[in-house]
């Protein structure tokens, strides 16, 4: 019998080559051993709410009043709503062309992409037109957007930094594009060196590969350091030596642990470098409503805005934003809430400031208390978590351990991981999903677990890798850390 459209042999090569690691081997073991009955701790991406993480109360209030506009004319609703919340909602319902149910202009409705642009104006000091924003459902819509309309074919390069999150070479591979790496330094507690970026495009190029953009995670995803201004600088200097666009993964922006390393946006380091760079520059930066202290993973709200791309190349990501019709309304709320939350003087700005501030004061405790832990295990080391919510340390693995895992027909990394999930229930992704360097292991946490439950997740862990270093290590000859 002939094979059918949808059969397996039949399939876009380009589907099956992707792989996601973040919900690849180790995450559907963990479902299986759930399924059992095995408790388990999914530290394998990054999911605040699904870790316990509460909701800000005063955006879900505005949000429950758009969802069901009618409370707005119960004469009991400012018995259950704050002023200021009702007042929110009806602003937004105002936006819309007939409520929540009804679709928008395809890059979002421009009430909020006002407030977005407001957003930007405020952190960079710099003027951000509200046509150049697009919403979108999630930034990984809005990356995944971009790169379709810079990827023509397999000899088109994206620089993407290794570690890296898989979004970026799953991306690349679906649209057939060539993923150039360029490698951070652990070191440097996961700096990016410059020679090694030019390294990274002498070799692509020397293979046929035309680079056209480079991606950059800031803070980093898996690493979570923050990049310094001077830094920012290089990269910026570099991408108008070689004609890139620089694609600014920004997501984490608020997710801060180290006041002397705050978050500086790309675009503000390009508009204070002057003319000509600032005119010169391609940029697109990303945000999202999932991260940060919102940890709306679930309402998919997401924004990109462009700079210096040419306004013919706005109208064809239009177009193809134009087939999706419209991004989901609810979250375009969410994005519009989380750019222009309550101010002082308002009623509910004390609570928002209460609970934002408490979220991020326990991820600045949970980051320390995670370092410290696997820094204190044997064959393990860890840089501090300076923003976003991973650890991503680095295991020394035996060679012994090494063989077995080759043995066994795994990745080593992966082994340990399936082996700490079987023996903790702790569920993490192998370095090996990320990228990383030949014979160097890692494995990526997020550091959202309870507060309380911090500790003793450590301890199992720690538990776990000891046992596991004393099972593997040649006490011949295998200096312990």
């Amino acid at each position: 019998m002939a094979p059918k459209g949808l059969d397996h042999e039949l399939l876009n090569e380009n589907v099956k080559k992707c792989q996601y690691a973040v919900r690849g081997e180790l995450y559907l073991r963990a479902s299986e051993l759930q399924k059992e009955g095995k408790k388990i701790i999914f530290t394998n991406v990054g999911n605040p709410h699904a870790l316990g993480q509460k909701p800000l109360t005063f955006p879900r209030q505005v949000v429950a009043l758009c969802q069901a506009p009618f409370l707005l004319d119960d004469p009991n609703v400012s018995l259950l709503f704050p002023a200021d919340a009702i007042a929110r909602a009806k602003h937004y319902l105002s936006l819309t062309s007939g409520g929540l149910g009804a679709y928008s202009d395809s890059r979002g409705l421009p009430g909020v992409r006002k407030e977005v642009a407001e957003f930007i104006e405020r952190r960079d000091g710099y003027p951000s037109d509200p046509e150049l924003i697009f919403l979108t459902d999630g930034a990984s819509k809005g990356v995944m957007q971009i790169l379709n309309t810079i990827i023509r074919g397999e000899w088109d390069g994206i620089l993407v930094p290794v570690p890296q999150y898989p979004l970026y070479s799953a991306a690349i591979s679906l649209l057939g594009g060539s993923l150039v790496p360029y490698y951070l330094e652990e070191t440097a507690n996961w700096g990016l060196d410059i020679n090694n970026l030019r390294q990274s495009v002498a070799l692509a190029r020397s293979e046929g590969i035309t680079v056209r953009a480079m991606v950059i995670i800031n803070p980093g995803n898996p690493t979570g350091q923050c990049l310094s201004e001077a830094n920012l600088r290089e990269i910026l200097n570099f991408c108008f030596q070689e004609n890139l666009v620089l694609l600014g993964d920004e997501v984490y922006q608020q997710n801060i642990y180290q006041d002397e390393r705050p978050f500086i946006s790309s675009k503000k380091v390009l508009m204070d470098m002057g003319l000509p760079l600032s005119k010169e520059i391609q940029i697109v930066s990303f945000h999202t409503v999932s991260k940060g202290y919102w940890g709306e993973c679930g309402q998919r709200g997401g924004y990109f805005e462009m700079t210096n791309i040419p306004l013919k190349t706005v109208d064809e990501i239009y177009k193809v934003a134009s087939i999706s019709l419209s991004p989901n309304v609810p979250a375009q709320i969410f994005m519009g809430l989380m750019v222009n939350p309550p101010k002082p003087g308002d009623i509910s700005y004390q609570q928002f400031v209460r609970e934002s501030e408490g979220i991020i004061e326990s991820l600045r405790k949970r980051a320390r208390i995670m370092t410290d832990g696997f820094n204190s295990c044997r064959n393990v080391v860890c840089n501090f978590t300076e923003g976003a919510m991973y650890s991503f340390p680095q295991i020394r693995l035996p060679p012994k351990a090494v063989e077995v895992a080759r043995k066994a027909g795994k990745v080593p990394d992966v082994f340990y991981c399936l082996r700490l999930l079987e023996a903790t229930g702790i569920s993490t992704v192998p370095g090996s999903g990320f990228g990383q360097k030949d014979g160097v292991f890692h494995l990526r946490t997020t550091i959202l677990p309870a507060e309380e439950d911090m500790p003793a997740i450590m301890a199992s862990f720690k538990k776990f890798n000891d046992e596991f270093m004393e099972q593997y290590e040649d006490h011949r000859g295998y200096s312990r850390m």
